[in-house]
């Protein structure tokens, strides 16, 4: 269930993350508590927490004392800014690099890209 390499708070946080994306949860709506995380991944309430501790901290989820935590306002367009910033220096910018080295024209470029989305 967990990848071995990516510490599982991590893990939480970012299922947390795709559901807000994904708009499986919305602005204002509840989160999973802590709780129900913990008994339905059986791990460490303490792993649990660090995880969505973060996402408090960033802004992304908030508390209600003795109520639990919803999604806050904006979340979700945070987190796909986020996302795409990564994806520009996780992707693009060694993608645009190696096209350059094998002389790979920007145009070249689109083709190749519109082709690979044609076929996904």
């Amino acid at each position: 269930m967990f990848d071995q390499d990516k510490p599982i708070y991590l893990q939480i946080r970012e299922k947390i993350e795709d559901q807000i994306v994904n708009n499986q949860l919305k602005e204002g709506e509840q989160a999973p508590s802590t709780t129900q995380l913990v008994n339905f991944y059986k791990i460490n309430h303490a792993t649990v927490s660090k995880g969505v501790n973060q996402l408090v901290e960033e802004g992304i989820l908030y508390k209600k004392r003795g109520i639990g935590m919803f999604v806050a306002e904006g979340a979700r367009e945070i987190l796909v800014q986020k996302r795409k910033d990564a994806f520009f220096d996780n992707y693009v910018v060694g993608l645009v690099q190696e096209a350059s080295k094998l002389g790979i024209t920007d145009q070249e470029l689109l083709e190749l890209i519109k082709k690979c989305k044609g076929s996904v």
